[in-house]
């Protein structure tokens, strides 16, 4: 299945590409990443990523997914419910369905679709607490992308993902490494030949962090990233609000830091 000539990405932060950020304060991303693999050899190529952080997914299927059905590009991943599922109460089987209705409508246009599945949070302190409703939610994924023909990236079975290298100081999003790892495991899925290897183990630790460590960094963690976070959903606000997608439209396949792109604000949210 190699040989794409358009592609669109819908999602929310993951997708827009948080914390992959590059030198002018926006952010590149898997997505981006997997679009350079694609766009390679091909000069035709078009890309638009529609993504946006802190979206929940209705937003998604009701802002994003009708675009890509306008678009009918070779190739859309969607990534969506992450936001929706972590939230307190949250009903996992609901945003399963939802997710699905907008697998089966890509689908129906004859569209490819490659989803992901929720990374193992074994390895994150206090946010390991979501591993049951993860794994939940990817086993609906799964049967959701058997019922409908859809390509899976298991981010949960991503063993470099099981390192804390992985993921940034906020817990919620990748490190750069982890992006490019992914970009480089989608592809793959896709059949897509690249040169490097998503599987390389990371480097030996030069220094082993300490239990006291961890626990000065939990409460860092809960006062700088966590408690942000549930005052904006008690409020109903979202780090999206205001913003816009990256690449809002399918356009000729252009690196991020060779574009001009609007300042957008430096916080970071899912």
């Amino acid at each position: 299945m190699y040989g794409f000539d358009s592609y669109v990405a819908l999602g929310d932060s993951f997708t827009e590409g948080l914390n992959d950020e590059l030198p002018d304060g926006s952010f590149r991303g898997w997505a981006d990443r997997l679009a350079e693999i694609l766009a390679a050899g091909r000069p035709g190529f078009q890309y638009a990523n529609l993504a946006l952080r802190g979206k929940m997914i209705d937003e998604i299927m009701d802002e994003q997914l009708p675009i890509a059905l306008e678009l009918k590009p070779d190739l859309v991943t969607l990534c969506a419910g992450g936001n929706d599922i972590i939230v307190p109460g949250a009903d996992v089987d609901a945003v399963a369905e939802r997710f699905e209705e907008g697998v089966a409508k890509l689908r129906e246009a004859g569209i490819p679709v490659l989803i992901f599945n929720g990374p193992d949070t074994k390895v994150l302190s206090v946010m390991s607490v979501l591993r049951g409703k993860v794994a939940i939610y990817n086993t609906h994924l799964w049967a959701i992308a058997e019922r409908h023909g859809a390509r899976v990236v298991d981010l949960w079975a991503m063993g470099p993902l099981h390192d804390r290298r992985a993921w940034s100081d906020d817990r919620l999003h990748f490190s750069p490494e982890a992006h490019r790892r992914i970009a480089l495991k989608s592809a793959e899925v896709l059949g897509v030949p690249v040169a490097g290897d998503w599987r390389e183990p990371w480097p030996p630790e030069a220094v082993q962090s300490r239990w006291i460590d961890s626990r000065r960094s939990d409460l860092t963690w809960t006062k700088v990233h966590l408690l942000p976070w549930i005052r904006r959903q008690l409020r109903g606000e979202s780090m999206g609000d205001g913003l816009s997608p990256k690449r809002p439209e399918l356009a000729p396949f252009v690196p991020l830091d060779m574009l001009e792109v609007p300042e957008t604000p430096r916080q970071q949210a899912s």
